[in-house]
């Protein structure tokens, strides 16, 4: 595992998920970190699970930006504690805070996998604090 694809892993999810899905609304950042096939698990009732797609938070999105909702304030922005990157091959997994302001709200698991244009995350789990 070199440093060079640590900080390549980092940058996607930087890009892709902070800045892209969640303080901008940037669909050229979404796409430049996210897979087009991207599923985030959510657990529901009893051993239910969830899935929702791509497609499906960029239309949230396009509601949030037409709603003021987006892009996030300052003080109200989405930033991320890295706790652990694991590399094997053309596969890695992050795992990391996530904070809305200064608060902790979440801790992800995201999956990635290294294509030809670069590292794109292609799942996310998650776990509600």
């Amino acid at each position: 595992m070199s440093q060079t694809e640590i900080e390549l892993i980092k940058q996607a999810i930087q890009t892709g998920y902070v800045e892209g899905l969640q303080n901008e609304g940037d669909f050229a950042k979404i796409d430049q970190g996210i897979h087009p096939d991207f599923a985030l698990l959510i657990p529901g009732q009893g051993n239910e699970l969830q899935q929702r797609t791509l497609t499906e938070w960029k239309k949230q999105i396009q509601a949030d930006l037409a709603a003021g909702r987006l892009p996030r304030q300052p003080g109200n922005q989405v930033s991320i504690k890295f706790l652990l990157i694991d590399v094997i091959g053309n596969a890695a997994v992050a795992k990391f805070d996530f904070y809305i302001g200064d608060n902790r709200g979440y801790v992800d698991y995201q999956f990635l996998y290294k294509f030809a244009d670069g590292w794109k995350i292609v799942s996310k789990i998650y776990h509600t604090y």
